[in-house]
């Protein structure tokens, strides 16, 4: 059969068509930035590096981003990023230092400032506005420091308070664990536990309740102030907390228990414990984190390599565990998860940095049920001893959130 030049070109012009269709098809879309703080090595002075991944948005794979760049210091154990992810915040437990990021729209990270703290700094968060850092710091005290904000940049010290249970044990020894900043900015939760009265294999000498959550408004000026009845009891050893997009509820993980804690935020910030609580978690669950939906729970739990999936019961704030006959059995991680994840953009995607496993774990969320699947290739290498994971949406993607 003959062509007419017209119809060769018709011809040429249409597979190139289906060809550059089934090649836009085929392209993978980045829609989230996740970062990953580890160490360089495995001794003990090891400079801390920042791994870079982007989120793949059809499958959730992890692609190997930006190059690693310093931490600004040793051993890593937290970050966190302001509401309007532009910058993030890094906290060296090995120099004592808090390093802060530019973050551009391409995921790239360049350092900016570092404060160095008096204690050795445990973790961080900010406030949604990014006017305030919140630093809860100590090995053998614990202490919160807010520091203020100007363009991502770390200011000086706007409040300091130095935490101590209920007396008559106001003089033992109190660890701080975590720290988190409601999304409306009014309050600021941390969790602390009592060394005086839970060291497991050594000695204690009180009988105070060992675990406990700290509230502080946030006042004209960043000044802090208790919220009435704080601090409240929580567990034996809280590890982390979250709070939810509403401003209604706050979790906490109690570690030595195996336990979720619920607390429902009153009008004026104080908390009331969910009354049909607490809640089973997996064996020593290390991190906690919402979907920025604000309608499931996820707990990474450290013993058991694992994640604990909850739905929230919205009017009452109740985690109800969610089962899935489709997900991995116990939505298995790579060894020891610490820090856990739900990307921001489409909140379709959970992470886990696993310390022990060198690698970030990866699964997709079923938005309609709230249930697990491994993302393709998971788990994803990092550096070694991953500590700390968080993501930022790329450039001006869309991200999911709950208007209160």
């Amino acid at each position: 059969m003959k062509f007419s030049k017209l119809s060769q070109l018709f011809l040429v012009s249409a597979i190139g068509l289906i060809l550059a269709t089934f090649l836009t098809a085929c392209q993978l879309v980045t829609i989230d930035f996740v970062f990953v703080a580890a160490s360089a090595g495995t001794s003990a002075g090891s400079a801390g590096q920042i791994y870079t991944y982007a989120v793949d948005s059809e499958s959730g794979a992890l692609r190997t981003g930006d190059p690693v760049v310093s931490s600004g210091g040793t051993k890593p154990v937290a970050m966190a990023v302001d509401g309007a992810y532009t910058d993030l915040y890094v906290a060296n437990a090995g120099n004592n230092s808090v390093v802060h990021f530019s973050i551009a729209g391409s995921g790239a990270i360049t350092q900016k400032d570092t404060i160095t703290t008096a204690k050795t700094p445990v973790s961080l968060a900010v406030n949604p506005a990014g006017t305030y850092l919140y630093v809860v710091s100590g090995t053998t005290s614990a202490t919160l420091t807010e520091y203020s904000l100007s363009s991502g940049a770390i200011g000086s010290a706007a409040a300091t308070i130095t935490l101590a249970v209920p007396s008559p044990n106001s003089g033992d020894t109190l660890i701080p664990t975590g720290v988190n900043s409601l999304a409306n900015g009014d309050a600021v939760y941390v969790t602390a536990y009592d060394q005086s009265a839970y060291n497991p294999g050594g000695v204690t000498t009180s009988s105070a309740n060992p675990g406990w959550l700290f509230g502080y408004a946030v006042g004209s000026g960043g000044a802090l102030s208790p919220v009435a009845g704080s601090p409240y009891e929580a567990g034996v050893k809280p590890s982390s907390l979250v709070s939810d997009p509403t401003n209604r509820f706050v979790y906490v993980n109690d570690f030595a228990s195996n336990e979720l804690i619920g607390y429902i935020v009153q009008s004026n910030n104080s908390l009331d414990f969910m009354i049909n609580g607490p809640f089973k978690t997996g064996n020593e669950p290390s991190s906690i984190y919402i979907d920025p939906r604000g309608l499931y729970i996820y707990v990474s739990n450290l013993l058991d390599s694992s994640v604990s999936a909850y739905s929230i019961a919205l009017p009452t704030g109740t985690p109800s565990t969610i089962v899935s006959a489709t997900a991995s059995a116990g939505n298995s991680t790579d060894t020891q998860p610490v820090g856990i994840i739900v990307e921001p953009a489409l909140g379709r995607y959970v992470y886990t940095a696993n310390y022990l496993g060198n690698s970030i774990s990866g699964f997709r969320l079923n938005p309609n049920t709230g249930s697990l699947t491994e993302t393709q290739a998971t788990p994803y290498p990092t550096g070694a001893n991953p500590a700390a994971v968080i993501a930022v949406p790329h450039g001006n993607h869309a991200v999911q959130i709950v208007t209160p």
